[in-house]
C-alpha cells in the first residue's frame, strides 16, 4: 500500500493571532508527568483527587440500537480502575487536562474517523470541542481576521452569522440548489474577486442536510466544490452535526405497504454520502464533528479533525478558553463508546437515530403534501431535521412591502410557529431581505401526534396570502 501524502502546508495563510498562538507554558510541563511515572510533581498547581467529593458518576442509558422504553442499561465512572482499562479514573476526567481532550475520548474520536473518513493524507489528527459553533470560532480565528471576508452559503446558520459580523468579519454568500452551495457560483466569486489586499481564504458550508435548506450534497457535488477550492486555495470549514442523519429517499405510504419494507435500508456508516474530508488530498478540509444531535447537546462534546499544525493551534486556544469539554460528559461519552457500546454498538445506535428521523421526515411531508398543495414548494430532504418553504404568494402579495411579517403574524395568531427566512440571510434584514417569502420547518422536535395539527394550522394562517 503506497505511502500517504503529507498535507499541504496552509499556515503562511493564518492570521498573525493564529501565528503568535502557542502551547500554554504550565501545560507544556505535563508531558512529564505523563512520560515518567517516577516523577514527583511539585510544579503542578492541581487540586488533589482526595478532595474530590465524588466517588462514582453513572447514568441509565438505552442498549444499542434501542430506545429508552426498553430495559436499560447501567453506566459508571469510579475512581477505582475498569477491568478493562479503556478508560481513565474518574479522578482523572475531573482534573485540569490539556487543550486536546482526555485520552480516552480522543482515541474514540479518532478511531472513529478514520472508520468512517479514512484521511487521505498522513498528519492528520482530531481535537476536542464543546460542539461545532466553538469549533467554529476557532477554525476561523486561523485564517480570518477583522476586515476579512468569509464565504458561506446564500442562506445559512444564524449563529454563524451572529459570530462573524461582530467580530468585523465580512460574508460573501454563494447562490444554491437542491445540494446546496454551486460550484460554478463558487469559482465565479472566487475568480472575480479584486481585493488583493484581503483575498478569499476560507469557505464554510453544511453539506449534509444544511441548515436552513435540508439539501445534502452528493459525492459529485463535493468533488465539484473541492476542485473549486484546490483551484482558489481555499480552506473549508466542513460543518457536519447532521451527517450521521442520513436516510433513504421518501417514498410515500401509497407506494409502500409496511413500514418495515420502508425504512430496511437505512445507511447507518456504511452507506453515509463520503465527507469533503474523505476526498481531501491536500489538508484543506477542516471537519467539525459534535455529538448533539446524535447523543445530546447538552453533552457539549464534540470534535475537529484537520492536519495536525492545525488542531495543534485549536489545542493550544482551547487551553486559554474552555480548556475542554466538561470531564463529566467526556466520562460519559468515552465509557459508552469504548466499553457500553463500541463502534459496533455506535453504529446500531445511528441506525435507531436514523430510523427515528425518517420516521419523523416521511409522516411530516405525508402531511405537507395533503394540505399545503399550492400554498408553498419544497424539496424533500434526504437528511437532517428541515423542511425549507417558499411560499406561494398570490398576486396581491407578491412584491407588497411587509408581506411575510403578516404571514409570520399569521401563523402566530394561528398557534403555530415556523422560522422567518430572513433569519438565515447573511445579507441582513433589510425590508427585501425580510421580504423572501420563505421559512423553515423543523420536523425534530414536535410530537409526531401535533404534526397534523400544526400543519393544518400552518395552512389556515397561509390562506388569506397564497393562491
Amino acid at each position: 500500500m503506497p505511502a500517504k501524502p503529507h498535507s499541504k502546508d496552509l499556515s503562511q495563510f493564518f492570521t498573525e493571532a493564529a501565528r503568535i498562538r502557542d502551547n500554554s507554558p504550565l501545560k507544556s510541563l505535563t508531558k512529564y508527568m505523563n512520560d515518567d511515572p517516577a516523577l514527583v510533581s511539585l510544579g503542578a498547581g492541581l487540586p488533589h483527587p482526595s478532595t474530590f467529593p465524588f466517588a462514582k458518576i453513572g447514568a441509565s442509558v438505552a442498549p444499542a440500537g434501542q430506545s429508552l422504553a426498553n430495559s436499560n442499561e447501567l453506566l459508571d465512572v469510579s475512581v477505582a480502575p475498569t477491568e478493562t482499562g479503556e478508560i481513565e479514573t474518574l479522578g482523572k476526567f475531573l482534573q485540569y487536562g490539556n487543550g486536546r481532550g482526555v485520552p480516552s475520548y480522543s482515541k474514540f474520536t479518532k478511531e472513529h474517523t478514520e472508520r468512517v473518513h479514512a484521511p487521505l493524507y498522513e498528519d492528520w489528527d482530531v481535537v476536542v470541542s464543546l460542539g461545532n459553533t466553538d469549533a467554529f470560532v476557532k477554525a476561523l480565528m486561523l485564517f480570518c481576521d477583522r476586515g476579512d471576508t468569509l464565504i458561506v452559503d446564500e442562506w445559512t446558520y444564524p449563529a454563524i452569522i451572529g459570530t462573524v459580523v461582530p467580530m468585523g468579519i465580512k460574508l460573501a454568500p454563494v447562490s444554491m440548489d437542491s445540494e446546496g452551495m454551486m460550484p460554478e457560483a463558487l469559482d465565479r466569486l472566487c475568480a472575480g474577486w479584486s481585493d488583493s489586499e484581503r483575498p478569499l481564504r476560507m469557505a464554510y458550508m453544511i453539506p449534509t442536510a444544511q441548515n436552513p435548506t435540508g439539501a445534502t450534497m452528493s459525492l459529485a457535488r463535493k468533488q465539484a466544490i473541492y476542485a473549486v477550492a484546490q483551484k482558489h486555495n481555499l480552506v473549508i470549514i466542513e460543518d457536519d452535526p447532521y451527517y450521521y442523519l442520513q436516510f433513504e429517499s421518501y417514498k410515500p405510504l401509497s407506494q409502500v405497504s409496511d413500514s418495515e419494507e420502508r425504512y430496511a435500508n437505512l445507511p447507518g456508516i456504511k452507506s453515509l454520502v463520503p465527507s469533503l474530508l474523505s476526498i481531501d488530498i491536500d489538508g484543506r478540509v477542516i471537519r467539525l464533528d459534535s455529538f448533539s444531535k446524535v447523543l445530546a447537546p447538552g453533552l457539549r462534546c464534540g470534535w475537529v479533525t484537520a492536519p495536525k499544525y492545525i488542531t495543534d493551534k485549536i489545542q493550544f486556544h482551547n487551553e486559554t478558553s474552555i480548556q475542554q469539554p466538561a470531564g463529566v460528559s467526556q466520562a460519559i461519552v468515552s465509557k459508552l463508546m469504548n466499553e457500553q457500546w463500541g463502534h459496533e454498538g455506535w453504529e446500531r445506535h445511528l441506525i435507531q437515530i436514523q430510523r427515528e428521523y425518517a420516521v419523523r421526515r416521511d409522516k411530516f411531508v405525508d402531511l405537507c403534501l395533503e394540505h399545503l398543495k399550492g400554498k408553498v414548494e419544497f424539496t424533500i430532504p434526504d437528511a437532517g431535521m428541515f423542511l425549507w418553504f417558499k411560499v406561494l404568494l398570490n398576486s396581491q402579495m407578491q412584491g407588497k412591502k411587509g408581506a411575510m411579517q403578516q404571514v409570520f403574524d399569521s401563523m402566530i395568531a394561528n398557534h403555530v410557529l415556523l422560522v422567518p427566512g430572513y433569519m438565515f440571510s447573511p445579507q441582513g434584514s433589510s425590508p427585501e431581505i425580510r421580504d423572501q417569502p420563505y421559512i423553515r420547518a423543523a420536523f425534530s422536535f414536535a410530537s409526531v401526534d401535533n404534526f397534523e395539527v400544526a400543519i393544518t394550522r400552518l395552512a389556515q394562517a397561509l390562506e388569506p396570502f397564497t393562491n
